[in-house]
């Protein structure tokens, strides 16, 4: 039998897997696995999920195995799992209701949490739906959430997550609309990249970008590793704090140049060196959505993290501090 044959047979068998099984399974390396692996995926014959298991290794699976990643769930962060279980119940969730870090987290587990936006009286509205849940079922819930007549509603759409690095899932479009007694129409945004096709009993969107919404404090940017070193009075107070502090910085990443940067530091400690990541906002009020932003973005990275601020913490975020957020780092500068 071929060797991707194999693999496809045994992952059919076991469902999601990881490259180590793969291994044992053809009895060579956790590399060659992962070769193989990355070639079928390329081919569109398995997919990758986003969720990180053990090591922060992808599970890989065929098409209609998504329903098994839920066997994996307690491996997301403690917020995700939060978020996973909110979303599990109510299987529909409008973002404004939220809490930041509630929405911040929906955006990290992507393999569960499909993102909808719906025109509603010619504004977006962000619904989060279960990715279990079917885009009829998810139409009529989002309409009982809205309380309005079907006319003011347009069918909702899925927005897309960026995500150059990873493999997304890509679904299809809702398949019909609703009537004939309503114009709601489903208006497709260009895709970016081609992604595996789901079987056709899974119909879905493919998550169109999110590009402008109101949580900015939970937009991830695009990593600079190598960027030209920024001027100005932030830039100098956090330069001056890291040296007072004898901290090292590993790579930084400018989000808005006098405002908002991110590091990835070394901190001294009585044991050695530890690996931080930091935010630093040049900001009057620190909000609890910038706590949330800080907190997901460094669980994401497996880092402690510090925040550095040249501001104060608003009344809603000092309470979260305390409540949700007590091994957070927080320094103003």
């Amino acid at each position: 039998m071929d060797v991707k044959e194999q693999i496809l047979q045994f992952i059919n068998q076991k469902g999601p897997v990881l490259p180590v099984h793969i291994a044992k399974e053809i009895k060579s390396d956790i590399l060659m696995a992962s070769a193989h692996l990355s070639e079928l995926s390329s081919n569109k014959k398995v997919r990758v999920s986003n969720v990180k298991v053990g090591g922060g290794s992808p599970l890989y699976y065929l098409p209609g195995q998504e329903s098994k990643l839920q066997d994996f769930s307690s491996n997301l962060h403690e917020k995700e799992q939060k978020a996973y279980t909110l979303l599990s119940q109510k299987k529909i969730l409008k973002d404004s209701d939220l809490e930041p870090v509630i929405r911040a987290a929906l955006r990290q587990i992507k393999d569960f949490a499909v993102p909808l936006q719906v025109n509603y009286k010619g504004s977006m509205e962000i619904f989060w739906k279960w990715f279990l849940l079917s885009s009829e079922e998810a139409e009529s819930m989002i309409k009982s959430l809205i309380k309005t007549p079907e006319k003011a509603i347009k069918k909702p759409e899925e927005i897309s997550e960026q995500s150059s690095s990873e493999h997304l899932r890509n679904s299809k479009s809702i398949s019909k609309s609703l009537s004939d007694k309503s114009d709601k129409k489903i208006v497709e945004k260009p895709k970016e990249e081609i992604k595996p096709k789901l079987p056709e009993t899974q119909q879905e969107l493919k998550k169109p970008e999110i590009e402008k919404t109101q949580e900015k404090t939970i937009k991830q940017p695009e990593t600079i590793t190598k960027q030209a070193k920024p001027t100005g009075n932030f830039f100098k107070q956090i330069t001056d704090y890291f040296e007072k502090n004898k901290i090292d910085v590993i790579e930084q990443n400018i989000i808005r140049k006098s405002s908002e940067i991110d590091f990835t530091i070394k901190v001294p400690s009585s044991v050695g060196a530890l690996t931080y990541y930091c935010k630093a906002k040049n900001k009057k009020r620190i909000n609890d959505g910038d706590l949330s932003s800080a907190y997901i973005q460094s669980q994401s990275k497996k880092m402690p993290v510090l925040l550095l601020m040249t501001g104060e913490l608003t009344k809603k975020a000092k309470e979260m501090f305390e409540k949700e957020f007590k091994g957070m780092n927080i320094k103003q500068i």
